[in-house]
């Protein structure tokens, strides 16, 4: 299976796509959003609700906050997270992540929210997903949003973002800007070319040890997100690091390996610290990327990626048989912080029960809905297919107009979902004023 995923597969790309006036065209290309009345705003509310109310009862916790987003971390490289492949055999290429994932809370159905890594920042950081393109380039991305790193920031949060890339690739340092976010560290801050991959920034695990000395001299409680790249095609490795990985069938699987060492040389060098064992973080994908294994050519596993949550030497471990999104992230660490004032955001806080829990992502005018044990496509209007992931992984029986009442409320959540959606973007409502 190809890579499906990426926005821009070359640095010479990145600078065109982030040209200011290729970025104008582009927008002023897209097709803009219909705003939806499917329901009246009680009914909406009560299918699906983004305005998120606060717990007030509790103290908020002052956690420092590290999120990890892994380049091309797709589920189906994690051998933790796959024990029932290839009869139990299946060992993956990521030891590190691995042993993370037994002092961690996780579920067992997680979510990238698009394909691109264009699209990460956003769904993580901020709770929106991309949907009908990158929301970061296109026609709603001037609208005002908030961010975990604004509203972290009014609790007198320090506030980070580290990306090992030439300063401006990817729009990253644009994006952190209108995030909130306080200080960018990149290749530039890094000042220091030894250590350049020569194609896409600076290698992972050097990068990790100076984001780890850096974070050691914020102020805490602090905010700090991480976005590797050395798991990046052409998939290379440092080359003292040349054969020490295992090589799978797949190429980014021995940089992979590289990149679960750099992190585990990172923990290493946190855990001596001050603020570590104050500290919540998130380990997830930006994106899923090239996949081998049948279970994973399809549209679930496209989108597959791992969704961890750690904090040392709490009891925040275990699994719950649940379906979980990268635009979970923010209100789940939020409540879990206890946060105290309303905000808007797309995910719901995965620690909590409800019933109207569901994932979303879109790909080429494609919407897939995962409630339950179901998945169902849509172009928006029809729909296209429904599947039971759990009793057809595969997706071989298509039970569109089988299972009328499953469908109904797939559907219906679905259309509260684009109603919410659109409707927000257009009248620029993605904060509570």
């Amino acid at each position: 299976m190809g890579n499906a995923g990426e926005f821009v597969d070359s640095p010479s790309e990145i600078s065109l796509v982030l040209n200011t006036p290729f970025c104008l065209i582009r927008s002023l290309s897209r097709k803009a959003l219909k705003k939806m009345d499917y329901y009246d705003e009680k009914t909406l509310n009560s299918i699906y609700n983004v305005v998120h109310q606060p717990d007030t009862s509790k103290p908020f916790r002052k956690l420092n906050v590290v999120f990890l987003i892994i380049e091309s971390l797709g589920k189906e490289h994690v051998g933790s997270l796959n024990t029932d492949l290839l009869n139990g055999k299946y060992k993956g290429y990521t030891p590190f992540i691995d042993s993370l994932v037994n002092n961690s809370y996780t579920f067992t159905h997680t979510y990238a929210n698009g394909r691109k890594s264009i699209d990460a920042l956003p769904s993580v950081i901020s709770g929106i997903p991309s949907v009908c393109g990158p929301f970061v380039l296109g026609n709603y991305s001037g609208n005002k949003t908030t961010s975990i790193a604004k509203l972290l920031s009014t609790k007198g949060y320090e506030t980070a973002f580290f990306h090992g890339a030439p300063n401006g690739s990817m729009g990253f340092n644009s994006y952190t800007h209108l995030a909130g976010i306080e200080h960018y560290y990149g290749k530039t801050e890094y000042n220091n070319d030894d250590d350049f991959d020569g194609i896409w920034g600076i290698w992972d695990e050097p990068f990790m040890q100076f984001m780890a000395q850096k974070i050691n001299t914020f102020k805490q409680p602090f905010f700090s997100a991480f976005f590797s790249l050395s798991s990046h095609h052409p998939f290379k490795v440092p080359e003292k690091y040349k054969g020490k990985f295992p090589q799978g069938p797949l190429e980014v699987q021995e940089p992979m390996g590289y990149t679960d060492m750099a992190l585990k040389k990172f923990f290493a060098t946190a855990s001596k610290m001050p603020w570590y064992k104050n500290t919540l973080f998130v380990l997830c994908a930006d994106h899923a990327t090239v996949s081998y294994l049948p279970e994973y050519q399809t549209t679930a596993g496209y989108f597959s990626i791992p969704i961890l949550f750690y904090y040392p030497g709490s009891e925040l471990k275990g699994k719950t048989e649940k379906n979980v999104q990268q635009i979970d992230i923010m209100p789940t660490v939020l409540n879990y912080l206890h946060y105290d004032k309303p905000y808007v955001a797309f995910g719901r806080d995965a620690f909590k029960d409800n019933p109207n829990d569901f994932v979303l992502n879109h790909n080429d005018g494609t919407y897939n809905l995962y409630k339950g044990d179901y998945l169902l496509s849509s172009d928006g209007k029809c729909t296209n297919s429904l599947y039971n992931l759990k009793t057809d992984r595969l997706n071989e029986n298509n039970l569109k107009n089988k299972l009328p009442a499953v469908q109904d409320d797939l559907e219906k959540h679905l259309k509260a979902f684009i109603q919410q959606y659109n409707n927000r973007m257009i009248e620029n409502k993605l904060t509570i004023d």
